[in-house]
C-alpha cells in the first residue's frame, strides 16, 4: 500500500491533529481501544511499579488527556505529577490547602498545565504548573463545607464544576474574574432547596460527549441527571456572610424545573422502600460516578451496597409485578407444563408433567448441570456465575429454565438486593413462557420476601386462576397462609399509629423525582464500600470491564456484561480508593490508604516464571462473601486506631 505524502504542518505541536489526519484514523483507534483491554493484556496484569513521595492517604488520581502525566494529590496537601512510563516525578506542587485533598483534576488545555484541587478545607484553587512558583492563579472559597468532588468536559476548556458537603454545585468560568462575596451568579445546584435535612454532594460528572449532562451523588441512594441548558445560574444569595473569608450561601433562589431537566436513578429495591415509608438510608451514599466513554450509561458505586450500572438513553421503570398475558395454545388447551424444571417445586408440591423440554447445545448444558450441581451445594455464588455465563452463550427463547433458576440461587443467597434481582429474572422468564407455573409461583415467593405484600397476593390469585389444577396445591397453600400472615401482622402494627408525612424533609419536587426514578440495568458485586465517601469505579478500556476498589485492600475487575468478577489484586495495606484506568494504554493506576501510587500492566510472558510476583488473588468466592458480610457491620467496627486520620475521607 503506497503511503500518504508528507503533509508540511509547520511549526504546529498539535499531535491530536497530525494523528486525525492520518489515513484510517478512526480504524485505528477503534482498533488500539479493542486492544487496550484486550483479554489476553487483562489476564496478565500485574504490579509495575510503586511511585513514592507522598507522605499521607493518596485520595485521588488523575490522567492528563495526551496520558502523558498521571497527577496524585493527598492528605499531605501536595499535588504530585508523574511520568508513568519512567516512573519519575515530574513536579511536587505544595499547595495552599489546610484539608486533605479530595479531587484533582487537569483543565483540557493544549498542554496541560492548569491544574484544578478541591479539598477539605473548603477551598478550590487553580494553578498553571508551567510557571515557576506554586501560587494559584484562582482561589475559591465560596463552599462552606469539604469539596469532595471537581468535574470538567473536553468540550469547555475554560469551565469546571465543584461539588461539597453544603449541598451545592458551583460552575467556574476561567474567563471571568471571581470574588468570594455572593456577586458572582455561579451556582448550578443546590440541593438544600429541596432536601431539608443536611444533603451533601458527594461526587459529580459531565458527560464527555453531551456537556449538557451533568451527574451527581450525594448522601442518599439516588443518582440524580441535569440537563445544564435548562438551568439558570444563581447567585449566592442576597444575604451573605462572610467570615474568614468564606461565604455563607443564603437565599439562593432555585431555578431547577420540575418536568424535563431532572432524571433520578435508584436500584428499583431500594426506591420503593423509600415510596411506602418515610425513611433514610443513613449508611448508603453514592461514593463516585461516571459516564460511559459513549456517554449512553452511568456507572455508580454506592456505599455499603453495590455497583450499578444505568442505561439513560432506554431506562427502565421498577418492576415488582408486571404479568404477560397467557398465549391461547394451537389445540385450545392450556398450558400447565412450564419450561425446563417443571412447574412448582417437588420441596413445596408436586411438580407438573413436562409437555417438552428444551434440549441447549452441549456447552450451555454443561454450564446448567454444573450450577445445579453448586445450588444443590449451597454454593450460591458459583451456581449464579454458571447460569449467568449459561444465559450469555444462549440467545435462544426457550432459556426461561435459566433465568428462574439463576432467581432461585439469588434468593437463597439474599445479599443486598438479591431477592429484587431474582423477581426480574422471575419476569424474564414469564416473559419467555408465560406458561411457566414456577415462575409464577417463585415470583410470588420472592415479592413476599421484599415486602411486596399486595403484589405477592395479587400474583399468588393469578397464578390459581391461570392454572386451576394448582390452588390445592401444598406449595400454594403454605404460600398463600404465608402472605395472609404478613398481611394480618401489618394491619396490627399499623392500627392506630399516625401516618409520617416527609412534607417537612423534601420538597414537592423532590418527592416528584424521586417517584419517577429509573431502575439499573447491570450490577457488580463483590467489593466493600463503608469505610470512606471516595471510592471510585470506572469503565476500563472500551467499556468491557469495570474496576473498583475497596476496603479489603484490593481492587476489582468485573466483566461489564455479565456482571463476573474477572480478577481481584491486593493493591494496598488497607483500602483502595481510587482506580484510574490510562485514557490509551492498558494501565491501570490505583491509591488508597497508603502512601503510594500503584501502576498496573500485562506483565510480559518473556519474563522467567520464578522472577515474577503475583499480587492477584486466587479464592474469589470466599473473599467476595466476607465483604457482603462486613458491608452489613458498622462502617467503624473494624477500623484500627492507626486509621482514624482517614476515617473522614
Amino acid at each position: 500500500m503506497s503511503r500518504r505524502s508528507k503533509q508540511p504542518y509547520g511549526n504546529t505541536t498539535n499531535v491530536a491533529k497530525i494523528l486525525t489526519d492520518r489515513l484510517h484514523w478512526d480504524a485505528e483507534h477503534v482498533l488500539r481501544n479493542r486492544l487496550r483491554t484486550a483479554p489476553q493484556f487483562v489476564d496478565s496484569i500485574e504490579l509495575e511499579a510503586e511511585l513514592q513521595g507522598h507522605n499521607g492517604c493518596v485520595n485521588c488520581l488523575q490522567w492528563s488527556d495526551n496520558g502523558r502525566i498521571l497527577a496524585s494529590a493527598s492528605d499531605d496537601f501536595h499535588v504530585m505529577l508523574w511520568d508513568p512510563f519512567r516512573h519519575k516525578l515530574l513536579h511536587d506542587l505544595q499547595t495552599p490547602h489546610d484539608g486533605n485533598i479530595f479531587s484533582v483534576k487537569f483543565l483540557p488545555n493544549r498542554g496541560n498545565s492548569l491544574l484544578a484541587t478541591g479539598a477539605g478545607d473548603c477551598k478550590m484553587f487553580v494553578f498553571d504548573v508551567n510557571r515557576q512558583n506554586d501560587h494559584p492563579i484562582r482561589k475559591c472559597t465560596c463552599h462552606t463545607h469539604r469539596v469532595k468532588r471537581l468535574a470538567t468536559s473536553p468540550r469547555h476548556s475554560h469551565v469546571f464544576w465543584s461539588a461539597a458537603e453544603d449541598g451545592v454545585v458551583l460552575q467556574h468560568d476561567m474567563r471571568q474574574h471571581h470574588v468570594c462575596q455572593g456577586q458572582d451568579a455561579n451556582v448550578l445546584i443546590d440541593l438544600r432547596n429541596h432536601v431539608y435535612i443536611m444533603p451533601e454532594v458527594k461526587c459529580i460528572a459531565v458527560n464527555p460527549l453531551r456537556p449538557e449532562q451533568l451527574a451527581i451523588g450525594a448522601n442518599d441512594i439516588y443518582t440524580r441527571l441535569y440537563d445544564r441548558r435548562m438551568i439558570s445560574l444563581g447567585k449566592l444569595g442576597a444575604n451573605v456572610d462572610v467570615i474568614n473569608d468564606t461565604a455563607t450561601l443564603t437565599n439562593v433562589t432555585d431555578s431547577i424545573p420540575k418536568d424535563g431537566c431532572v432524571k433520578y436513578f435508584c436500584p428499583g429495591h431500594l426506591g420503593n422502600k423509600h415510596r411506602s415509608i418515610t425513611g433514610t438510608f443513613h449508611n448508603k451514599t453514592v461514593t463516585y460516578l461516571t459516564f460511559s466513554p459513549d456517554g449512553t450509561e452511568l456507572l455508580t458505586n454506592m456505599g455499603s451496597d453495590h455497583i450499578y450500572l444505568y442505561d439513560i438513553n432506554r431506562p427502565a421503570n421498577p418492576l415488582f409485578l408486571e404479568l404477560p398475558k397467557l398465549p391461547i395454545p394451537d389445540d385450545g388447551s392450556a398450558n400447565e407444563s412450564g419450561c425446563g424444571e417443571g412447574g412448582i417445586p417437588a420441596g413445596v408440591g408436586a411438580p407438573s408433567v413436562e409437555k417438552t423440554k428444551h434440549k441447549f447445545p452441549p456447552d450451555v448444558e454443561q454450564l446448567k448441570k454444573e450450577g445445579n450441581a453448586f445450588l444443590e451445594k449451597d454454593l450460591f455464588l458459583q451456581a449464579i456465575n454458571k447460569y449467568t455465563l449459561a444465559i450469555q452463550k444462549t440467545n435462544s427463547k426457550d432459556c426461561a429454565v435459566l433465568y428462574l433458576n439463576r432467581a432461585t440461587a439469588l434468593m437463597k443467597r439474599n445479599w443486598f438486593g438479591d431477592v429484587y434481582a431474582a423477581i426480574r429474572d422471575c419476569h424474564t422468564a414469564l416473559r419467555l413462557d408465560p406458561h411457566y407455573v414456577k415462575a409464577h409461583f417463585r415470583l410470588a415467593r420472592a415479592l413476599l420476601k421484599l415486602d411486596q405484600l399486595k403484589e405477592a397476593q395479587i400474583c399468588l390469585e393469578e397464578l390459581i386462576r391461570r392454572f386451576p389444577s394448582y390452588a390445592k396445591n401444598p406449595g400454594v397453600l403454605m404460600l398463600e397462609k404465608d402472605i395472609g400472615l404478613e398481611l394480618d401482622k401489618r394491619l396490627r402494627s399499623s392500627y392506630g399509629r399516625h401516618s409520617e408525612g416527609d412534607n417537612e424533609v423534601f420538597s414537592d419536587n423532590e418527592k416528584h423525582w424521586r417517584s419517577m426514578a429509573m431502575d439499573y440495568s447491570q450490577r457488580y458485586i463483590g467489593h466493600w464500600n463503608t469505610k470512606t465517601d471516595i471510592k471510585e469505579a470506572n469503565y476500563f478500556g472500551d467499556a468491557n470491564y469495570i474496576v473498583a476498589g475497596s476496603d479489603d485492600g484490593n481492587f476489582y475487575i468485573w466483566n461489564r456484561h455479565t456482571g463476573i468478577i474477572h480478577s481481584a489484586y491486593r493493591a494496598d495495606e488497607m483500602i483502595v480508593n481510587c482506580v484510574q484506568p490510562h485514557p490509551y494504554v492498558c494501565l491501570v493506576a490505583t491509591s488508597g490508604i497508603d502512601h503510594e501510587v500503584r501502576l498496573w500492566t500485562p506483565e510480559s510472558l518473556a519474563t522467567p516464571r520464578e522472577q515474577r510476583t503475583s499480587h492477584r488473588l486466587k479464592s474469589l468466592h470466599s473473599l467476595v462473601q466476607d465483604n457482603q458480610a462486613r458491608i452489613q457491620l458498622d462502617p467503624f467496627d473494624s477500623i484500627p486506631p492507626n486509621q482514624a486520620i482517614c476515617r473522614a475521607s
